[in-house]
């Protein structure tokens, strides 16, 4: 190859690159300019979405949930609380005056307790408590909880208004079975039940059932209410059926109330009121000390002396109750009898109650009482050597020994009413047939206090 096409050679091979490399930039150009354009679109619409993002609306539920904790009605996540307890000859100026408040304010706060809350009522070890705002010299409110079911709430500034609420009390049925070893009272409580059950089922058997000649192996069977506040167990509430076994003789007590109010109480299976004319005791939790007996040696007079009576011995100041409705004849006292009083239920039988320590309030000559109601309490008044009652029984003015004393049933209820009735005692009869001993069998029907409650 001479020099002239050796020149020539490298003039076409220098254009060839030439033109490569003009295409090879040029692509890389474009393929940059793309590349901005779509960068550009795409921060532009990331802007607008930003912006779209920003002008919708927020919804509640992105933010966390926060529940203030709730006491006596208050939020009291803000509040500072002083939980303290009555203590013995403390009032409630006592404390009052400690928190800063002055007389005025505490005689304000006391105009306004009226038909409210009785400030002689503050009772030892009971609870209150104190909220404040922190820092503040002076509190906003005092609680006082007289028991499980209440509290009064206590304005300390304002209008120094006082306010009694009701807790809302939730209820759960439950049922348990039992059998006597030594007494009721440790069969209930030897469950861990409140002694309070085994005086409703004595209040439902309390007609067919004497309580103070109760044996051994005796079986019993409930159906109750149990009361709950804030998910803990605070009481018993009602008592809705109840099965007692003595021997061969069983006994069954179904709550029944009727649509209209017409008809309410306990009833048997077949529909006949528990309540007879007459109760089989006139004091609870206690023990017959001495029976009706014509050839009795007296304690005191140390001679023989017809006893024309029941003793039934019970601590001092136990309530003593009226058997059956009736009138006051006597209230009284006699240097034997004590303080008594004496109550004609009709033209047949009439009642007399000795040695009280005193009367219940408002018996006097003429009162007209209920059965069950308090006309008395237990003492050792006249010729007594320790705290009991003597209860006599007239039938036709003579008297006579009441335990032996046997009384017609009471009318069934109605025709009308005997079809719901059944359909109830037959849901109570398989809750009592399915009650356990030493274990609670509840049923899942809670529901908030406002039932009827026997």
């Amino acid at each position: 190859m001479d020099l002239t096409e050796s020149i020539n050679h490298f003039y076409r091979q220098y254009k060839r690159t030439i033109h490569i490399s003009a295409i090879s930039i040029a692509v890389l150009l474009a393929g940059t300019a793309i590349f901005y354009a779509a960068t550009q679109l795409n921060s532009k619409k990331g802007l607008r979405a930003s912006l779209s993002s920003a002008e919708a609306p927020v919804e509640l539920s992105a933010f966390p949930a926060v529940v203030p904790t709730m006491k006596y009605g208050f939020a009291i996540d803000t509040l500072q609380l002083q939980e303290n307890t009555i203590q013995s000859g403390q009032f409630l100026a006592d404390i009052l005056l400690g928190q800063q408040l002055d007389y005025p304010s505490i005689e304000k706060l006391v105009a306004n307790m009226e038909d409210v809350f009785d400030v002689r009522h503050l009772r030892v070890g009971k609870p209150y408590t104190i909220l404040s705002k922190p820092g503040a010299e002076q509190p906003l409110y005092m609680v006082y909880e007289p028991n499980d079911y209440e509290y009064v709430v206590f304005e300390l500034s304002g209008d120094y208004k006082v306010e009694r609420k009701e807790r809302v009390v939730e209820t759960q049925q439950g049922s348990v079975a039992g059998k006597l070893e030594s007494s009721l009272w440790n069969a209930i409580v030897g469950q861990g039940l409140s002694y309070e059950l085994a005086a409703k089922m004595e209040g439902a058997l309390q007609w067919s059932i004497d309580f103070h000649h109760l044996q051994k192996n005796d079986e019993f069977k409930l159906v109750f209410d149990r009361e709950f506040i804030d998910g803990e167990e605070v009481g018993i509430g009602a008592v809705h059926a109840a099965y007692y076994k003595t021997g061969e003789n069983e006994y069954h007590a179904i709550y029944y109330k009727s649509e209209d109010g017409a008809h309410e109480g306990y009833y048997d299976l077949e529909g006949r009121p528990m309540k007879r004319g007459f109760l089989k005791s006139p004091v609870k939790y206690s023990r017959i000390s001495s029976y009706y007996n014509l050839n009795r040696f007296h304690p005191i007079l140390k001679r023989r002396r017809p006893h024309y009576g029941t003793d039934y011995a019970a601590p001092y100041g136990t309530p003593i109750y009226a058997v059956g409705d009736g009138v006051v004849t006597r209230a009284s006292y006699t240097k034997g009898n004590g303080n008594f009083v004496k109550i004609k239920h009709d033209k047949t039988y009439e009642t007399q109650y000795l040695h009280m320590q005193k009367f219940a309030k408002g018996i006097s000559v003429g009162t007209h009482v209920k059965q069950g109601q308090v006309i008395g309490y237990v003492g050792s008044t006249g010729l007594a050597t320790g705290p009991h009652v003597c209860f006599r029984f007239w039938k036709d003015g003579k008297q006579v020994n009441h335990l032996n004393m046997k009384f017609p049933p009471a009318k069934p209820l109605p025709d009308s009413e005997l079809s719901q009735f059944g359909l109830q005692r037959d849901r109570y009869m398989e809750l009592l047939n399915n009650a356990k001993p030493n274990k609670i069998v509840s049923e899942e029907t809670d529901e908030a206090t406002g039932a009827d409650n026997p």
